[in-house]
């Protein structure tokens, strides 16, 4: 997968997800795949167990199923997974 400023509009339900930074100590350790997600949240499968983590407060590590990992910022992710496929971004590289 060629990683590109449109990552943000990817489906993320189904791949790996974990916390990579985040100002909530509490959010640091949650890791497993992403079952859900809604305008403000990601839901994360840890352990059997659903776990919230709110987008804009979290750095969120995904790996996608042909390996490729990318680090993504929650700020840039905040609304609907459907509304993200009309959003632009500015090129950050």
């Amino acid at each position: 997968m060629k990683v590109t400023a449109d990552i943000i509009r990817d489906e993320f339900i189904g791949t790996q997800g974990s916390v990579a930074n985040s100002p909530h100590a509490g959010y640091l350790d949650i890791h497993g795949p992403v079952i859900g997600e809604t305008r403000n949240t990601f839901t994360i499968n840890q352990k059997g167990k659903a776990k919230n983590v709110i987008k804009e407060q979290a750095v969120f590590q995904f790996q996608f199923a042909d390996g490729t990992t990318v680090e993504i910022d929650g700020k840039l992710l905040i609304g609907k997974p459907e509304d993200r496929l009309k959003k632009t971004t500015k090129r950050l590289w």
